[in-house]
């Protein structure tokens, strides 16, 4: 978990599709590269932020359950869990809108691809800033509501002590 969360996840991807195929002769595509490594890094994220979350309840609070007569069970589905997952849905939301702006980083494989299609519509129309804008304006589009909804999810259920 630690050597996958630590690392860029650039350097993921370029380990899955070059390194893995000669270290362990597995042969992936470029889309099951891209996806390989983004489940490594944000499994490896989101396992550190789910053990952060219940460690971060103290102790005293199961304690507390275990005197008021509830079972180990009951004390953490009752007490705990619902506490941590205040805790960890912040956390969970803001690692979201990295995974949005991620998958924009893992499009970077393609980039010759990309670069030869635009060319070729250069070509054709000569509206390279419309076109350019556009996709800014669309990225935006998908991007901007999912970042206002992680502000709402801080601001309800952001943990203040």
């Amino acid at each position: 978990m630690e050597f996958f969360r630590n690392l860029p996840l650039i350097l993921v991807i370029y380990w899955a599709f070059y390194v893995m195929p000669m270290a362990f002769d597995v042969q992936f595509s470029a889309l099951t590269t891209a996806l390989v490594a983004l489940v490594l890094n944000i499994s490896a994220y989101n396992a550190e932020t789910f053990r952060a979350g219940i460690n971060s309840i103290r102790k005293g609070q199961m304690e507390a359950a275990l005197a008021m007569g509830m079972s180990r069970r009951q004390a953490m589905f009752k007490v705990v869990i619902p506490q941590a997952g205040r805790r960890i849905l912040p956390v969970i939301a803001s690692t979201w809108i990295s995974l949005f702006k991620d998958t924009s980083l893992v499009s970077v494989i393609a980039v010759s691809e990309l670069a030869y299609t635009s060319m070729q519509i250069r070509a054709q129309t000569f509206r390279v800033l419309e076109m350019l804008t556009a996709m800014a304006v669309l990225y935006w589009l998908m991007g901007y509501p999912q970042a206002k909804l992680v502000d709402w999810i801080h601001r309800k259920y952001g943990v203040k002590e």
